[in-house]
């Protein structure tokens, strides 16, 4: 891979990474402060996967149009980066402000609600390769 091709694939990443975890910080938020007391923690993960899946799939089509990311592995790539990100945020949240131990957080993604999310964050990784496959 040449190095243009890893800063292009490394920028759509950030990217792709950045304007999801934005999205997930803001509705995280309002879930902690308003949703779980509503809806309950679970009918607000229902409702937060979704809205963070299609602004996922729309961020994936424009960010691989824009950045010109032409392979099914560099689109792989993308994600992979943009997933590790993704998860490496969450950690870095949920041990300091959230005073979870690692294997504590890494235990509660396999759990409800939390799995919910976690296998949508599987899908965010996994969308630039449907979005290049889909709308080359």
């Amino acid at each position: 891979m040449a190095w243009r091709e890893a800063m292009t694939i490394l920028r759509a990443a950030l990217a792709y990474w950045a304007a999801i975890f934005a999205l997930g910080f803001a509705l995280g938020a309002m879930r902690v402060l308003w949703g779980a007391e509503a809806l309950g923690e679970t009918g607000f993960i229902l409702v937060e996967v979704p809205v963070l899946l299609a602004a996922s799939w729309f961020a994936a089509r424009w960010l691989v149009r824009r950045h010109a990311v032409r392979s099914t592995g560099a689109a792989a790539l993308m994600g992979a980066l943009a997933f590790a990100l993704l998860m490496g945020a969450e950690l870095a949240l949920a041990t300091g402000p959230g005073g979870q131990t690692p294997g504590a957080w890494f235990a509660a993604l396999w759990r409800a609600p939390h799995l919910y999310g976690t296998l949508g964050q599987v899908a965010f990784g996994l969308l630039p390769v449907v979005a290049l496959r889909h709308f080359p």
